[in-house]
């Protein structure tokens, strides 16, 4: 879901089923701030690790990478990449979602509403 609200821009899917993978998504109860960092260098660059950090823990973590690509998402930490990888990504033509990086086996637990990423 993007800072709007607005869901099933895309035409994947049908209102909340096209989002069911939210439901696991470990920012869904972080700050939405947290995503989207102002500039791109000192205490930025820093929040930008820390999102980044969250979504390596992330369960679906390749799911939200392949909707940013998909949905053209240009701001913000989606998927564990910022703008510039996402555009790389995009360049290089690789549509295909990179293996994760260290990954906790498990998510965190519990039940999580959609929220941001």
């Amino acid at each position: 879901m993007d800072q709007t609200g607005t869901a099933d821009e895309t035409g994947t899917g049908t209102g909340a089923d096209a989002w069911e993978w939210l439901r696991d998504a470990a920012c869904a109860h972080a700050d939405p701030e947290l995503f989207f960092p102002v500039g791109d260098s000192g205490p930025a660059a820093e929040q930008v690790e820390r999102a980044k950090a969250v979504c390596h823990s992330c369960p679906v973590e390749s799911q939200c990478l392949e909707w940013a690509l998909n949905t053209g998402r240009t701001s913000g930490v989606w998927g564990g990449t910022d703008d510039e990888e996402r555009r790389r990504l995009r360049r290089n033509g690789r549509r295909r979602v990179p293996a994760p990086r260290g990954r906790q086996a498990s998510g965190p637990g519990g039940t999580r509403r959609p929220r941001g990423h």
